[in-house]
C-alpha cells in the first residue's frame, strides 16, 4: 500500500526556552499557532538569537510520512519549498528518510516554522509559511496521486481551502482514502464549518487532540468522538498521557500510551498518525493501529523534535512485532 501526503513543506526550528515570557511578549497562545508574515519572522528571531537551536525538515504531514517511511511504508509528499539552501535541505531530508519528493519550486523563500517549546514540554508555533503557501491547486493533477492508496493532509493547509478540496476531491475519484489530521485548536475554532463540511464529504480518518475534537464539535472527548464518526469511517481522539479514543464499525477503543518523561511533545500527534496509518495499511485492527500509534508518539516526545533516531525505531519496530 502506498501513501502520499500533503502540507505546508517547513523547516522546523526547535527552540527550547526557559519561561514564558517570549510567547506573552509575543501574544502567541501557549500551546497553540499562529502565522507571521517575513518581518514577524525576523522580530522573533531576535528574541531568540541567544538560544541554542536545530533546525529539520518538517511540517505536519510530512512528519506523519516521515514515520510511514521508516516503517517500511512507500511514500510520496507534495509540497512546495524556495530555490534556496533550505529548500535543498527539505528534499535532502526526504530523500535520506525514503520519501519520494513531489516537491514544487518557487523564487519565494522556503517556510519555516519556530516551535517554542516551553519548560512543559508544550510546543508553541509561530510558522513563516513562505514558499508553503504557494502551493495551488493546478499543481495537484491525477498523475500525483496515481497508483497511491491513501491521501494524508495536514489540517494547517485548510489556509488554503482550494487545494485540500482538489486534493481530496482527485484522491477520490482514484478510489483513494482520505485522512485529515486537525491542526491548532485556535485554527479549528475560527475554520469550524469548513471543517465539518470537508469531514463530512471526503474524509475516511480524522484525527483529533483534545482540544481540537471539542473546537470543531463543541463537546468533550468522548462525545465528540461520537459526533466525528458519524461522518467518517475511522475517528481518533488524542487524549496526550491519557491515551486515545477511537471509533471504527462502531465499537470504541480505549488505547493507552506508555508513561515516559516528556522533553518536547513536537511530531508526537504526527507521528501517532503514522503508526495508526501503518496499522490500517497492514490491515490490523483498530486497537491494535492505535497501540502502533502510541508506541511511536511516546518515543518522539522524549526528544527534541520530530526525528526518531535509528536506534529507537529498531526498538519500535521490535516492539510493533511483539504486539502484531
Amino acid at each position: 500500500m502506498k501513501i502520499i501526503g500533503i502540507g505546508n513543506a517547513l523547516t522546523d526550528i526547535i527552540v527550547p526556552i526557559k519561561d514564558y515570557e517570549i510567547i506573552d511578549s509575543l501574544n502567541i497562545p501557549h500551546g497553540g499557532m499562529v502565522m507571521i508574515d517575513k518581518n514577524q519572522f525576523l522580530e522573533i528571531n531576535k528574541h531568540i538569537a541567544n538560544i541554542n537551536k536545530s533546525m529539520v525538515a518538517g511540517g505536519s504531514a510530512a512528519n506523519t510520512i516521515y514515520g510511514l517511511s521508516k516503517l517500511g511504508v512507500e511514500t510520496s509528499f507534495i509540497g512546495k519549498v524556495g530555490m534556496d539552501t533550505i529548500g535543498d535541505n527539505y528534499e535532502q531530508d526526504m530523500l535520506k528518510a525514503g520519501i519520494k519528493p513531489d516537491l514544487i519550486r518557487t523564487d519565494t523563500p522556503s517556510g519555516c516554522a519556530i516551535v517554542l517549546i516551553t519548560p512543559d514540554g508544550e510546543r508553541t508555533f509561530a510558522s513563516y509559511l513562505g514558499a508553503a503557501q504557494e502551493l495551488m491547486p493546478e499543481n495537484i493533477s491525477e498523475e500525483n496521486f496515481m497508483g497511491h492508496d491513501i491521501l494524508h493532509i495536514e489540517g494547517y493547509l485548510l489556509f488554503n481551502y482550494d487545494i485540500v478540496l482538489k486534493a481530496m476531491q482527485t484522491a477520490k475519484n482514484l478510489g483513494m482514502k482520505v485522512s485529515l489530521d486537525l491542526a491548532a485548536h485556535n485554527f479549528v475554532e475560527e475554520n469550524r464549518p469548513i471543517i465539518k463540511d470537508l469531514i463530512k464529504n471526503y474524509v475516511d480518518v480524522c484525527f483529533a487532540n483534545e482540544e481540537e475534537s471539542k473546537a470543531v464539535t463543541g463537546l468533550q472527548p468522548r462525545e465528540a468522538l461520537d459526533c466525528i464518526s458519524e461522518d467518517c469511517d475511522f475517528t481518533v481522539v488524542k487524549l496526550g498521557s491519557k491515551g486515545s479514543l477511537i471509533k471504527h464499525n462502531g465499537t470504541v477503543y480505549e488505547v493507552g500510551t506508555p508513561h515516559v518523561e516528556c522533553v518536547d511533545s513536537t511530531g508526537a500527534g504526527d507521528l501517532y498518525a503514522s503508526g495508526l496509518l501503518y496499522g490500517i495499511a497492514k490491515g490490523y485492527n483498530a486497537e491494535t493501529c492505535g497501540k502502533i500509534g502510541a508506541i511511536i508518539g511516546s518515543v518522539v516526545i522524549q526528544n527534541y523534535g520530530a526525528r526518531i533516531s535509528d536506534d529507537n525505531w529498531d526498538t519500535i519496530r521490535q516492539k510493533i512485532d511483539e504486539i502484531v
